[in-house]
């Protein structure tokens, strides 16, 4: 057991759930946000007797002042903040680059960049102020920082701009004891890909079936990052089904 408190975003699905569920069952106080509040209650609800340390803040992580919000609760209700899994994100239509609308790009880019780096923002304020000073920050970067797929520009663009922030802010943290990481994941079982075992477009034009890996495996990976000293941190790991094509995608 810890006394120890996590926020994870995006907590009301897919590998959100799969990592405040751990988070929960690792003795860890955990703050459930996200968009919708029924979702993130479904969250508690599954983790069972462990549902007693989670905490519910519907919080949409596009609005700067919603997500000062959010980490000013999470200081009245626990003390202080010692992790933030940075996992909100979202998609944009999958159509040529040619007819996304500007409100299909602007969505992507307010979530998936801008929410990240409200988030970096509001933790680093509370790590830097609290006693014991610091805390460890895991931004869900995706192997889309890498490797795009078809007619996925937003989602990419967005990505490797996640890139460029966990290494700014890995570098700011030094001096404040705040460790920043990057996860990028490769197909873990969601909902949000059911559809790869049965194929997707591949950049040769075909649809192909791609192999995907158990969620439960992204959120051991979370934790174990999460769990190091703050002497010590994993910088970048990437966690993808064995046979995925990732390494040669192209």
């Amino acid at each position: 057991m810890t006394n120890k408190t996590a926020l994870i975003t995006g907590a009301g699905s897919g590998i959100g759930r799969a990592v405040a569920t751990a988070f929960l069952r690792a003795g860890y106080n955990v703050v459930l946000a996200g968009r919708r509040e029924a979702p993130l209650q479904e969250t508690a609800r599954l983790a069972g007797v462990d549902a007693e340390r989670a905490l519910v803040v519907p919080t949409d992580v596009s609005q700067p002042d919603a997500v000062r919000a959010l980490f000013d609760r999470i200081v009245g209700q626990y003390g202080r903040l010692d992790v933030l899994f940075n996992n909100a994100g979202s998609f944009a239509p999958t159509v040529a680059l040619d007819e996304l609308t500007p409100a299909q790009w602007q969505n992507v880019v307010d979530v998936n960049l801008t929410g990240v780096f409200y988030c970096l923002q509001q933790a680093f304020r509370v790590m830097k102020a609290q006693k014991p000073r610091g805390g460890r920050i895991i931004n869900n970067g995706s192997i889309s920082a890498h490797a795009p797929r078809p007619n996925s520009a937003p989602y990419t663009a967005t990505k490797h701009a996640v890139t460029g922030l966990t290494k700014s802010a890995s570098l700011d943290g030094r001096a404040f004891d705040i460790a920043v990481g990057q996860i990028d994941i490769g197909n873990a079982a969601t909902p949000m890909t059911e559809r790869m075992p049965q194929g997707v477009m591949q950049p040769y034009g075909q649809l192909a079936a791609e192999p995907v890996m158990d969620v439960d495996i992204v959120a051991k990976s979370v934790l174990q990052m999460a769990e190091l000293p703050l002497d010590a941190n994993v910088l970048f790991m990437t966690v993808m089904a064995t046979k995925m094509p990732f390494v040669g995608r192209g």
